[in-house]
C-alpha cells in the first residue's frame, strides 16, 4: 500500500512521538521525585529507631497487599529508596538535576561511583549528554572522571544533540504505569556484566579480557556477546552470556551459536574451541551452564570445567552482585 500524502502523515507521526517522549519523561520525573520522598520517610524513622529491618518487610508486604497490580515497591527497591535519599539529601538537587534521568541511571551511579565527586561528574554528564543506562555504564567503565580530574580536561561535548527516544523508558517506569515493558532484559543487566567482568578478572589469573559487548558479524548481522575472554592455560576464547530471566533451552543455543562463530571468525588456527558460560538469574535462582564444541571429548570438558571457574562460585558471586545492585548494601 502506499501513501501520496506521506510528508504530512510523518508530521502528524512525529507530534504523537514527541508527546509520548514528553509523558515519559514527566512521569519519570515524579518517579524519581516518590523514590527520594519514600526514601527521605524510611531513612528519618529508621535514623530515629522506630522503624528496623522487618518494618522494610512490613512496609513492602503491605504495599503488595494494597496494590497488588503494582511494581517497584518489594523491599529490595525499598532500600534503594533510602540510599537514593542519604546519598542525595539535599531537596533543590532533585529537581535540578536528579529527575532528568531515569532510576537505572541513579541506580547504575550509586553502586558503580566510588565518592560523592565521581557520582556527581556522571550525574552531570549524562544529564547533559543524555546517555542511555548502557551508554553511562560505559562511560565509568572507561574511567573519563579519572581522566577528566588528572588532564584538567573539559566535560566531553557531543558535536551533534542525542534524541530523547527510548531514555526514559525505564522498566521502573512503565512497571509504575503498569505497562509491558519492551524488552524482556533491563539495565540491571549491564550493571551486572561490569560486576561480572571484574570478578572474572580478579579472580582467574589466566582470564585475559578482549571485550564487553564484544561484536561478532554473521552475514549481513550483527551479534554482541556479553563478555569474552581468552584464557591463557587452556589456549581457548571463553564467552559468557547473561540473562537477567529464567532459564531458556534456547539460551543454551544462542550461546552455542556464538560459539561456532567465534570459532570461525575469530579463533587462531593454534587454538583450541571456544567455550561458552551461560548465567541466568531471576528472583528465585542462578543458573550456570558451561557450552562446548561437540567434537571435544568428556574427558577434555571434564578438564576444562576443573580450569574455568567453578559452578557454584558464579552462583554464588552472582547472587551477591545482583544483591547487592538491588541495594543490599543499604542494609
Amino acid at each position: 500500500m502506499t501513501y501520496p500524502l506521506q510528508p504530512q502523515f510523518t508530521e502528524v507521526l512525529t507530534l504523537i512521538q514527541s508527546a509520548q517522549q514528553k509523558v515519559l519523561a514527566t512521569t519519570n520525573q515524579e518517579l524519581i521525585k516518590l523514590y527520594w520522598s519514600i526514601g527521605k520517610y524510611i531513612s528519618d524513622r529508621m535514623t530515629a529507631s522506630e522503624w528496623g529491618q522487618k518494618t522494610i518487610e512490613q512496609l513492602a508486604a503491605f504495599i503488595q497487599a494494597q496494590e497488588p497490580g503494582i511494581k517497584g515497591f518489594e523491599k529490595r527497591n525499598l532500600y534503594r529508596m533510602r540510599q537514593f535519599y542519604e546519598t542525595y539529601p539535599d531537596s533543590e538537587i532533585v529537581s535540578a538535576l536528579l529527575t532528568q534521568l531515569s532510576w537505572t541511571h541513579h541506580t547504575i551511579l550509586i553502586s558503580r561511583c566510588k565518592t560523592q565527586d565521581e557520582r556527581l561528574f556522571y550525574l552531570e554528564l549524562a544529564a547533559t549528554e543524555r546517555y542511555s543506562t548502557r551508554e553511562l555504564d560505559r562511560q565509568i567503565s572507561s574511567g573519563i572522571f579519572e581522566r577528566t580530574r588528572l588532564a584538567d580536561a573539559k566535560l566531553p561535548q557531543t558535536s551533534h544533540p542525542r534524541p530523547l527516544t527510548g531514555v526514559f523508558r525505564d522498566s521502573y517506569v512503565l512497571d509504575f504505569l503498569n505497562l509491558p515493558p519492551n524488552h524482556s532484559e533491563n539495565d540491571l543487566k549491564t550493571a551486572l556484566v561490569a560486576c561480572l567482568r571484574d570478578f572474572i578478572l580478579e579472580l582467574g589469573r589466566d582470564f585475559t579480557f578482549l571485550g564487553q559487548e564484544y561484536r561478532l558479524q554473521v552475514g549481513n548481522s550483527d551479534f554482541f556477546i556479553d563478555l569474552l575472554f581468552f584464557h591463557r592455560e587452556l589456549q581457548s576464547l571463553v564467552a559468557f552470556e547473561l540473562k537477567v530471566d529464567k532459564f531458556q533451552p534456547e539460551y543454551l543455543g544462542q550461546i552455542e551459536f556464538y560459539l561456532e562463530a567465534l570459532d570461525r571468525d575469530v579463533k587462531k588456527p593454534h587454538e583450541n574451541p571456544s567455550i561458552g558460560v551461560l548465567l541466568c538469574r531471576d528472583k528465585d535462582n542462578e543458573v550456570v551452564e558451561y557450552a562446548l564444541s561437540r567434537s571435544i571429548s568428556p574427558t577434555v570438558v571434564a578438564e576444562y570445567e576443573i580450569k574455568l571457574i567453578p559452578k557454584d562460585v558464579l552462583r554464588r558471586k552472582l547472587n551477591e552482585f545482583y544483591e547487592l545492585l538491588a541495594g543490599r548494601e543499604a542494609l
